[in-house]
């Protein structure tokens, strides 16, 4: 894992989830697939394998650039600028 500019502008402490799963998911009655927490807002989406990848949505939107996982267990964030694990 590298480090980018991106993860040096993060807030610490890292957001709260503002949800438990994606809620853009929910209101259309789609099954979120991995999840994603931003790192700059704490939304949480739903990843690019999902039918509607709303993560990535979100910082297309945003542009919000670095996200973590938020599986059970995993530990790798995403930089969508750099397009690497950091």
């Amino acid at each position: 894992m590298s480090e980018c500019p991106h993860v040096r502008k993060l807030p610490h402490p890292e957001p709260a989830p503002l949800s438990e799963t994606c809620p853009e998911c929910l209101a259309i009655g789609s099954h979120p697939v991995q999840l994603r927490l931003c790192l700059v807002c704490g939304h949480v989406g739903c990843c690019d394998s999902s039918p509607h990848q709303h993560a990535g949505a979100h910082f297309q939107e945003t542009g919000h650039a670095v996200m973590r996982s938020f599986e059970p267990g995993a530990v790798w964030r995403w930089c969508f600028v750099d397009g690497s694990i950091v």
